[in-house]
């Protein structure tokens, strides 16, 4: 192949992934050219040094629009948190602002991974690794509610909004705190609650079951909750009194969840205007 032919078939991988991991490219120009390895990382590093490319970390690039300069070039953090691992899947609040949900704007993408993986940062924009719980690290899905959607000229991996409102009931402080959480979760219209239901489950946590059981009886009338959906959850619930926050906020011990939950939560006293 000649030069020429080598360049545009480098750019129409460009075109069609505009954030790629080296392992990507080097695959994708072995499968279309039978380029050697050398040949591959020479390719890259003209596009690169011809500002074609923006490097985000240690092999992850991203395309740069014709036109635009390289330092000032966009580039989409559901993308970034996408390739940053060969699992990555955006989770927690970044899925909540993936799909339109969450009540505030952050510059933080948390994103689920089996491995140990180390916080990044890309103009700005914070990407944090959170290991999978371990009740779901050996299932093939991942506890299932993980889509692959089209996105920004790429594909991204995202919670689903039903695993999302488990993740972060189970996890909080992955999704803003109980005021962040609350007032994204309440402006979804409709949740597949047997989805709900068989995720929080599959945690293996009673707090979590508590926590979402507690979320959905107070939300009952708005989602349309069954007695059934209460029902299972209320078979996992805690034994024993349990906090709703771990920092062991006072509050009102909230049958059948034994959960103590606080004044604030429990009268969404944030909703008031003063």
């Amino acid at each position: 192949m000649n030069a020429r032919n080598d360049n545009c078939s480098a750019m129409d991988f460009f075109a069609g992934n505009p954030v790629f991991s080296h392992e990507e490219f080097i695959a994708a120009r072995a499968s279309a050219t039978g380029a050697s390895l050398n040949t591959t990382n020479n390719v890259l590093a003209h596009h690169l040094a011809a500002g074609h490319l923006v490097r985000v970390r240690r092999g992850l690039y991203a395309t740069v629009p014709r036109g635009v300069r390289p330092d000032t070039a966009g580039v989409d953090p559901y993308l970034i948190a996408t390739k940053l691992t060969d699992d990555a899947v955006v989770a927690y609040h970044a899925a909540l602002q993936y799909h339109g949900k969450a009540y505030s704007l952050w510059n933080r993408y948390a994103y689920f991974t089996r491995h140990r993986a180390r916080p990044m940062e890309f103009r700005g924009s914070r990407f944090p690794p959170v290991q999978l719980p371990a009740a779901l690290r050996s299932l093939p899905d991942t506890g299932g509610g993980v889509v692959e959607q089209r996105h920004a000229g790429g594909q991204v991996r995202v919670t689903t909004l039903e695993r999302t409102l488990v993740d972060v009931l189970d996890a909080p402080e992955h999704g803003g705190g109980w005021e962040e959480i609350w007032r994204s979760l309440e402006s979804v219209e409709f949740f597949d609650l047997d989805a709900v239901v068989a995720y929080a489950l599959k945690l293996g946590s009673a707090l979590t079951a508590a926590r979402v059981g507690f979320y959905l009886s107070q939300h009952r009338e708005a989602l349309m909750v069954d007695d059934a959906h209460l029902a299972a959850l209320c078979a996992h619930a805690p034994s024993q009194p349990r906090y709703l926050d771990r920092r062991r906020e006072s509050g009102k011990l909230i049958a059948p969840w034994n959960l103590v939950v606080s004044e604030r939560v429990l009268q969404r006293s944030w909703a008031e205007v003063p």
